[in-house]
């Protein structure tokens, strides 16, 4: 307050504007300092940004490749003749081509369903407490009825009923909330509400259902008095190649190797033609796609290392990510490829043109996709080939995150940024030290005008007072 107080008063005895003398004397004393800090700011901030931008972009890049090869749409798919009887599915890693199979599904696989009497009160029945007994094993059923039953190796699963639980449809909620290996449901209709249950599927799934005390009501069964067996257990049967097979569910994957098969009806007598289908396309707009790409992110890492004013010019991390994109065209991307089998980018016809980037040999892709289809989808295979050389670059030029204790360890882009983050604190740091500093010397430079301010109006009261008292001498004469 004494400052400003002053400040307000400076200028009064010598009629010079010292507040302004002293800003601008202070300003142009910091004037260098400043000026040389914000450009070193704003140099750090452009870098910074630069930075980030090449490793999320690169980071983009990599996942991108990485989960198109992981889709499958870049392998051979196989192929179903008849997809209302049975439906084909790639597995991962495998190698389909040539695949060449028939197959007649002759029986789907099925669970147990079976219901009990209808109860006229319906869903709020009381039926009572105890203990429903669960037993898994092989079934004989006719007209809805089971004949015969055979228990299977597994113990009997024994299933609590208490007093929250005593109506039909709290036997319904125990049963599924025990997750023996069954589902329960109530179906309603004009007679009634009957407790329906369901198992997986599979003969082995057949099932009895006994109760203690006022349970028996709910007993399935042999013998079981009311009950019906409405889809008894069964395996699906079909036929590869005219060799029966039965199965427990109707999706099976250790069939045909590689492929996962889905029955969706049986159809006895009709033979469903399993094969495959190159995805040329997809490869030859993949192979597109990713030159297109790769220029995209190639300028971006040219302009930022540019010689003359790139913002990472001197970044070595950014340099190396250049350097290891203008090789990954010649890298081999097939282990153990002779010279005679294309195993590079450049061997299929993706050449590079005198600014570094790429360019799509279109004719010659063809001829390499019709004459080496394995190789290309080889290359594009998940984990493996051109995603495994990308994530390799792409790991190397991001590199490590910085973490608590580990900063050392830091590399790459990542340690790019953290150093020039670093380096913009200190700038922040240094402009709080010049703003201290240059309040310091306007207090300092304000308080000594403002005493020779004092004087100057002294020397001016005193040069009054004589002057007058001249004048009046004067005047006597």
């Amino acid at each position: 307050m004494a400052i400003e107080s002053i400040a307000k008063t400076l200028g009064t005895g010598s009629g010079i504007d010292i507040s302004s003398l002293v800003g601008d004397l202070v300003d142009a004393t910091f004037a260098n300092k400043n000026a040389t800090l914000e450009a070193k700011g704003e140099k750090l901030t452009a870098q910074i940004s630069a930075a980030s931008a090449l490793k999320s972009n690169m980071s983009q890049f990599s996942s991108a490749l990485s989960q198109l090869t992981a889709s499958g749409t870049l392998a051979t798919q196989p192929t179903s003749g008849n997809s209302a009887i049975v439906t084909t599915t790639r597995l991962p890693g495998a190698t389909l081509a040539g695949l060449s199979a028939s197959v007649e599904v002759r029986q789907l696989a099925q669970g147990q369903v079976a219901s009990t009497a209808a109860f006229s009160e319906g869903a709020a029945t009381v039926i009572g407490t105890g203990t429903l007994t669960l037993t898994f094993g092989t079934a004989t059923v006719s007209d809805g009825a089971m004949t015969d039953f055979t228990a299977g190796a597994a113990a009997p699963i024994d299933i609590a009923i208490d007093a929250q639980h005593n109506t039909l449809q709290g036997v319904a909620d125990a049963i599924n909330a025990a997750n023996a290996g069954v589902t329960a449901s109530i179906v309603t209709d004009s007679s009634g509400a009957r407790l329906v249950v369901k198992s997986s599927t599979g003969a082995s799934q057949a099932f009895e259902l006994s109760g203690s005390g006022a349970l028996a009501s709910l007993d399935i069964g042999r013998n079981a008095n009311g009950s019906t067996i409405n889809t008894t257990a069964q395996n699906a049967a079909l036929t590869l190649d005219g060799v029966e097979v039965t199965y427990p569910t109707n999706s099976i994957s250790n069939l045909i190797p590689g492929v996962r098969l889905d029955l969706v009806a049986a159809a006895v007598g009709t033979k469903v033609s399993i094969g495959s289908t190159r995805p040329t396309t997809a490869l030859s707009d993949a192979v597109t796609n990713f030159v297109d790409t790769f220029n995209e992110l190639y300028k971006m890492v040219r302009e930022a290392v540019d010689p003359i004013d790139g913002p990472l010019r001197g970044d070595p991390a950014a340099k190396d990510l250049l350097r290891q994109m203008k090789g990954l065209t010649i890298t081999s991307l097939i282990p153990g490829a002779t010279d005679e089998i294309p195993s590079r980018l450049a061997d299929i016809g993706v050449a590079t043109q005198r600014d570094g980037t790429l360019r799509v040999d279109s004719t010659r892709l063809a001829k390499v996709l019709n004459s080496y289809p394995d190789q290309i989808e080889a290359m594009f295979a998940t984990n493996a080939g051109l995603t495994k050389a990308l994530s390799t670059v792409a790991e190397s030029a991001i590199g490590k995150t910085a973490t608590l204790g580990t900063q050392n360890e830091v590399t790459g882009l990542s340690a790019s940024v953290l150093n020039y983050t670093k380096a913009q604190d200190s700038i922040a740091d240094d402009k709080a030290d010049v703003l201290a500093a240059t309040e310091k010397l306007r207090t300092r430079m304000t308080q000594q005008f403002a005493a020779m301010d004092s004087k100057v109006a002294a020397y001016k009261s005193t040069q009054t007072f004589l002057e007058n008292q001249i004048k009046a001498w004067n005047s006597d004469n």
